[in-house]
Order: C-alpha cells, then structure tokens, then sequence
C-alpha cells in the first residue's frame, strides 16, 4: 500500500507531552511541514524560550537553541547576523513574546531582522499554573485573576500584529487559528509564506497563532474549540495586518 501521509522530516519520533486539546503540537507539525516543504531544514535554527515552547527542541528534527525567557528575537538576531545564508524563526508564548520580551520583539521588528516568528497565543501563561498573561481577555478567570480580568486593574489585552504593524521594519503579520481543519489549513499557508519571506530577504515576519489551552481555561478539549470560535477570535480577530 503506497503511503500518503507521514511524519514530516523535520519533526523528530519523540511522544507528543502537551495536554489534550492543546495547539501547539498542530502548530509543530505545519512549522515542519513548512520547512519541509521549502526544502530548508539543513539550513534552519530554531530559538526556543521559557514556557510551552521549551519543549520545541524535543520534538524538531533540526539545530534548536533555548533562550532567556523574552529573548528569543535578540538570539535569534545574532544568529541571523552572523550565519546570514540560515533560516532562523523563534516559536514564542504570548507570556514570552509580549510581557518579559516585548522591548526584544519590538526592536527586532522595527529594525526590520530577516527573521521568521511564530507566536502562540493562547491567553494565559500555560507551563507555570495559566497566569494572567498581557493576552488575556477582559473577564476571563486566570489563577491570578479568579474573578476575571479588570481592565481598572490589570489593563487590557495586548494586541501584537495591530502594534507591530504601525512599525516600518516588519514585512508580514497574519493572525490565524487551528481549532478546526479550515483554518488549520490557512494557518499553514500563512506559517509557510513567513518562511519564504524570510528566504526571499523581505525582513520581519510574525504568524500570531490562536491556540486552545484546555486545561489551563478549565474546559474539555470541546469546549476549548468552541470558546476560541466564540469568545477568543472576536477579541483577537483573524487576517493580514501587514504583507508588503
């Protein structure tokens, strides 16, 4: 029997440790697709940080380096100057990319870095206990905020690619979503058009991903889905925000 579908060559054979219903192993798999697809996985480095992304060099089959919590953007800057001819991403949380590294994700944006970045937001800071995060919306219960997040208190939601696009160094931003096939679908072709951006030497790129978080939220994997297509998206809607 010819085989049609497999594991792509740049995800590795270790057992997927997320918990249920969570994104991120969806969004691994279009990130390897991608790679694979474009023919660059030899040439590709990957940053990794504190949080649910920490995992991300267990499951890529290519050179993954960690770094400081927030400062993914600033070592993969480095990388990117000094080996020009690699393919350098960072695969950051909202916690990472947009509270701790905001300064790191804003100067590397606005000087333009021939980088790719992939944010995962999943409204919480997943790995330490589901904090509040700068994405958390207005109202939703965290474990530190279990009566809701108040905007007089906590402020509101950050929201990354509509600030990030005011900036003339950046080249792409695309929000997109991975809680049902269609948008699974278009999740990897905005993941895949960051990557060859980036082959392209257009500059910045960032795909914000919105992710479920069930156990985090307190919700089945079910209800999860159902909470990102009716509360989360509206918040944080979906599209391009920046492509020149």
């Amino acid at each position: 029997m010819k085989k049609i579908f497999s594991r792509p060559e740049s995800l590795t054979p270790a057992p997927h440790l997320y918990c249920a219903g969570c994104g991120h192993g969806i969004i691994h798999r279009l990130v390897a697709e991608s790679i694979d697809e474009l023919g660059v996985r030899e040439k590709t480095i990957a940053v990794a940080p504190v949080g649910c992304a920490v995992f991300a060099y267990d499951y890529f089959n290519f050179d993954v380096t960690e770094a400081p919590h927030g400062r993914p953007p600033a070592v993969a800057t480095g990388i990117k100057r000094v080996l020009p001819d690699r393919i350098v991403f960072t695969y950051q949380g909202d916690g990472d990319i947009a509270a701790i590294g905001t300064a790191e994700t804003i100067h590397a944006a606005n000087r333009g870095e021939n980088i790719t970045v992939i944010f995962v937001n999943n409204a919480n800071y997943g790995m330490t206990g589901g904090q509040m995060a700068p994405t958390t919306l207005i109202g939703q219960k965290t474990a530190t905020t279990p009566f809701g997040r108040d905007a007089k208190r906590d402020g509101y939601p950050l929201h990354l690619c509509e600030l990030l696009a005011t900036l003339k160094g950046v080249a792409y931003l695309e929000r997109v979503t991975v809680y049902n096939p269609k948008h699974i679908f278009n999740a990897k072709r905005a993941i895949k058009k960051a990557f060859q951006n980036q082959i392209d030497g257009k500059g910045f790129s960032l795909v914000e991903v919105i992710s479920q978080c069930p156990v985090d939220w307190g919700m089945t994997p079910l209800d999860s889905v159902a909470w990102v297509k009716d509360v989360f998206i509206k918040e944080f809607p979906l599209g391009v925000f920046k492509d020149i």
